[in-house]
């Protein structure tokens, strides 16, 4: 019996496929995802975007503070099938202002995408993105987006990654053209030409026309000089490109590089095709357990990510699960690590952007959202059997702090509630001070945008008008050493200390210079750029 189980979980896992999306502002992030659904047939027209079910709105930006300013500002989940597999999508933020929800994201992800603007190569944001995915050793796949427009030398863009990341490449399709003669690409896989034709604003699957490569009717489909250049391209890539190693690319090591344009619909399929071949599937997490085997049949997972008001009929708040081993069920009963107590795991939702769907079973891979109602916070693991804890998610360093002020003192209980949701769900980072007569929250953020996030969502989904003061600090350190080794050191200068959500101490320094200047000369601190959840400890409220 318990082989039968772990075989129809080892067969359910092996259709699970996972991956998030990073990229620059401008990429085309969003763009891609869209045309991915419609290729994965989860929605019928890219736009009016309609669902199985019923008609879906929007897409991935689902919040109206997206929807008015054209960007990414938290990251989704969208899961949906094709070709037997079952594909979650993670969707994160392009701009570096909210780099920390990305970080958190791809702490779910088994494999990431690396969006880059052909014209533009590689960008601040996507380096940065990158080196959260080389620390996690998680496989790359790159594609250069937006050939139908003017762009860089494909091996231009190639001899990028490879001199500036230390990621050896390897081309599985092929440019033919660029700008208004972007005709479609070469699939090296099955050495076949795949000639598109442009549909209205890209709002349908492109119709393909496949062309062998010795095929007589290429001189007429395509002109001369693209043809064949395509052929002397080709011949460069065999006798100078790196071979294609499967190992390799599921180390991180080797990245599988595609070409096409998200808004026009060429090279979507190809790549969503290599990549369910190609993908690394659930792999193992690291525990205080050791390794936990994604077949292994006790159930685990963890938080990494929580909503509020993604319904705001409902007030709703949504914890993100990644489920790491076995199998989830409706209604059943697992260990809440860092609390210590049991939770019935009730109302479980199969994500899609805003959208949701009941759903009664899942596998290890995929990300379930779950109602939650103060039980859950960023990092918590939920398991059965045996106690284990994952690897916490660092809080990234913030450099922007504020106190945020409520001006009307009758709005007190809705500002605290927008402040302790906002807070759990990781929109920004909150802190107090130490002096019990300064009540009001700090603001400690990556970016000038979480402010304003912050404040637009408090007015929207709150009701509550808030100013913010700026505070004159841009470095902040947690003090490993804790309140006994801040008190052995007496007074400090060119430092204020303040106090995290969890209690904990945290110095705040005007620059990196005072920073490095109080390290110096008390070691002792142990100071740290980033501090985990901590188990077993609740924040403090307002």
């Amino acid at each position: 019996m318990v082989t039968e189980i772990q075989t129809d979980l080892a067969t359910e896992v092996e259709k699970r496929r996972n991956f998030a999306i990073i990229s620059h502002p401008d990429a085309g992030k969003t763009t891609l995802t869209e045309k991915l659904l419609l290729y994965g047939g989860a929605i019928h027209e890219a736009g009016a975007v309609k669902a199985r079910r019923a008609q879906r709105h929007a897409t991935s930006d689902w919040m109206a503070m997206e929807q008015q300013r054209g960007i990414s500002i938290t990251s989704t989940v969208l899961q949906f099938e094709y070709d037997n597999c079952w594909i979650n999508l993670l969707d994160t933020p392009g701009h570096q202002d909210f780099s920390e929800d990305t970080y958190r994201t791809l702490a779910a992800a088994d494999n990431a995408v690396m969006l880059e603007d052909a014209a533009k190569g590689l960008e601040p944001q996507t380096r940065k993105l990158f080196e959260v995915c080389r620390m996690r050793s998680i496989p790359i796949f790159t594609f250069f987006n937006k050939l139908d427009r003017p762009g860089r030398d494909p091996f231009e863009l190639l001899d990028e990654i490879e001199q500036e990341l230390g990621l050896q490449t390897y081309a599985v399709n092929w440019p033919i053209g660029m700008g208004d003669r972007f005709k479609g690409v070469f699939d090296r896989r099955q050495r076949q030409i795949h000639l598109f034709e442009r549909t209205a604003h890209g709002s349908r699957a492109a119709t393909d026309t496949i062309v062998e490569l010795g095929d007589p009717r290429i001189e007429e489909l395509l002109e001369q000089d693209l043809y064949y250049k395509l052929k002397e391209d080709l011949e460069v890539l065999d006798a100078v490109g790196a071979e294609f190693d499967l190992e390799k690319i599921h180390q991180g090591q080797l990245t599988p590089v595609f070409f096409g344009s998200a808004m026009t619909n060429f090279g979507v399929k190809l790549f969503l095709e290599s990549f369910l071949d190609y993908a690394l599937k659930p792999s193992p997490r690291r525990s205080t357990l050791g390794e936990v085997q994604p077949t292994d049949p006790e159930f685990s997972g963890f938080v990494f990510k929580l909503q509020a008001n993604m319904d705001p009929k409902h007030r709703d708040r949504i914890a993100f699960i990644r489920i790491c081993s076995g199998k989830f069920e409706k209604d059943m009963v697992v260990n809440h690590a860092r609390s210590g107590k049991t939770v019935r795991l009730s109302h479980p939702q199969r994500l899609f952007g805003q959208e949701r769907e009941s759903l009664v079973e899942a596998y290890a891979g995929d990300v379930i959202g779950l109602n939650n109602p103060g039980v859950f916070a960023i990092g918590d693991t939920i398991y059965s059997g045996k106690k284990l804890e994952f690897e916490g998610i660092p809080m990234f360093s913030p450099e922007l702090f504020a106190y945020l002020k409520n001006p009307n003192p009758s709005k007190f209980k809705q500002f605290r509630k927008g402040v302790s949701e906002l807070r759990e769900e990781g929109a920004v980072q909150i802190m107090y001070s130490v002096d019990e007569a300064k009540r009001d929250p700090i603001l400690a953020a990556v970016g000038q945008l979480q402010f304003e996030v912050v404040q637009f969502r408090l007015l929207s989904e709150y009701g509550v008008e808030t100013r913010v003061d700026p505070l004159p600090f841009s470095v902040a350190r947690w003090v490993g050493g804790g309140w006994e080794a801040l008190e052995r050191v007496g007074r400090l200068f060119n430092t204020v200390t303040v106090k995290d959500s969890w209690g904990r101490p945290v110095l705040l320094f005007r620059n990196e210079w005072n920073c490095q200047q109080v390290e110096g000369e008390h070691p002792e601190l142990n100071l740290k750029s980033s501090a985990p959840v901590v188990s077993g400890q609740e924040p403090e409220s307002l």
